[in-house]
């Protein structure tokens, strides 16, 4: 019977005391997936993106800046452990400058805008099973962070990876935590609905979030987007850039023909005989920073009008349930983009925003640059390019963390620099500037950079 390996599923979920949203999210992308839903985008259904509003011609009073910053909350998504970088841990608790990491530059950030703009402003992250404690360990150093009384973080749901083979629940003895998964950070909806923080939040007076990846250190408080969202009684906003050369595997928003509605298309939606155009950067000129807005008291009806379901596109995952062991069983993730939720809520908008709102650490390559002198780091905990971002392209010798520690632990001045590509292992062990564009041939042994 098809059901059963749901019936197991949601068993298992209940069990651990998972929500009842988040439950109802699943058996619905749990339905996607067994009727074989992909949740590709065709091109032919779309139509680019070009008559858009650009914070840069915004106009917004003082006043109405700092009432909606009033009214707003800084929602950080911080589930992530950086497994592609090697870490065990949150990535928001690495180094970035001076001894500091993410999350106390993000505390700085806010700290700054409370003081410029006699903002309330709570900072509240979401957190995974697996950062729950450490990040919360962390932010105990800032007794006067939280706010009315509003925790400083929520919990990203769980859900259980289900078998490739029936999408039945996995079972795995030697590692039973493997046998359970993140839905991907659309699950923000259902976690703020099922944790009872989004009625909270709306009680406590505030109106607006803005929501950003914990990794962005762009993505700070910023009064005048706050008053421009405000302004628009848009129900939610998406934060876009022009793209470049390096974000052609970004998500793009595009308007789709049949409805003239916003969506967001990511690169596992894309048909491949359609990936040339995904990548056509003169097609689709803007890119997806992952910086949203939102109206918490819109999305609260909807979400009570769609009984907790926003019913985004599927992303089906498939990986195996050890990520270290390629013969363990195929699974199953079943997840969602936050930023697909621009589909859902009628009169949607986008704002175009400079480069500097977008500033993630997705690898070593953006590692080494925000650590070095290419950026100045503000008292405001802001990140600004103090001249042209080089290009970084550090080979596989420098992909983990504790290789790169390891391999550059004094960062050259990178100010004079337009491109850095690094082949086999040099070592930056004494201060050194790069100067221009600089190639480094694979020796065959361990080089030091001078």
């Amino acid at each position: 019977m098809i059901e059963e390996p749901l019936a197991h599923c949601l068993a298992k979920m209940r069990d651990a005391g998972i929500s009842d949203p988040a439950m109802d999210n699943f058996s619905h992308y749990w339905h996607l997936c067994a009727s074989g839903a992909t949740g590709m985008i065709a091109e032919d259904t779309i139509r680019p993106l070009t008559d858009v509003a650009k914070l840069a011609e915004v106009e917004v009073t003082e006043a109405e800046a700092r009432a909606a910053l009033q009214a707003t909350v800084m929602i950080k998504l911080n589930g992530g452990l950086g497994t592609s970088m090697g870490l065990d841990r949150a990535k928001t608790l690495l180094e970035v400058r001076d001894g500091r990491n993410f999350l106390d530059l993000i505390v700085a950030q806010v700290q700054h805008a409370r003081q410029a703009y006699g903002a309330r402003l709570p900072l509240i992250f979401m957190d995974s099973f697996r950062t729950h404690e450490e990040t919360l360990a962390h932010l105990a150093g800032y007794p006067w962070l939280a706010v009315d009384g509003l925790p400083l973080d929520f919990l990203q749901n769980a859900e259980p990876k289900i078998l490739a083979s029936d999408l039945s629940p996995v079972s795995w003895p030697a590692d039973s935590s493997l046998e359970w998964c993140p839905p991907g950070h659309g699950d923000l909806y259902p976690a703020l609905l099922g944790s009872g923080l989004l009625d909270s939040l709306i009680a406590a007076g505030f109106r607006y979030a803005c929501v950003a990846n914990g990794d962005n250190l762009g993505a700070a408080p910023d009064a005048t987007l706050a008053g421009w969202f405000a302004g628009t009684k848009a129900p939610y906003a998406a934060e876009i850039c022009p793209r470049t050369v390096n974000d052609l595997k970004g998500g793009h928003l595009a308007v789709r023909i049949s409805d003239g509605q916003l969506i967001l298309r990511e690169t596992a939606q894309t048909p491949a005989e359609d990936l040339p155009h995904f990548t056509d950067q003169q097609r689709h000129r803007y890119f997806h920073t992952n910086n949203l807005w939102l109206d918490l008291v819109q999305l609260r009806e909807i979400l009570a009008d769609r009984h907790g379901v926003l019913g985004l596109p599927l992303i089906r995952n498939t990986k195996t349930v050890d990520p270290a062991d390629p013969d363990s069983p195929a699974v199953i993730q079943l997840e969602s983009a936050m930023g697909a939720a621009i589909e859902v809520f009628a009169g949607a908008t986008a704002i175009v925003v400079p480069r500097d709102r977008f500033l993630p650490v997705k690898t070593t390559n953006e590692l080494m640059l925000v650590r070095s002198d290419v950026f100045d780091l503000g008292v405001d905990g802001r990140l600004r390019a103090a001249t042209a971002i080089p290009e970084m392209a550090l080979g596989e010798n420098y992909k983990l963390v504790d290789d790169f520690d390891r391999l550059v632990p004094v960062v050259p001045s990178l100010k004079q620099a337009s491109a850095l590509r690094v082949q086999g292992q040099w070592c930056f062990d004494t201060p050194a500037e790069v100067v221009g564009e600089v190639v480094l041939a694979d020796t065959g042994q361990l080089e030091h950079y001078r």
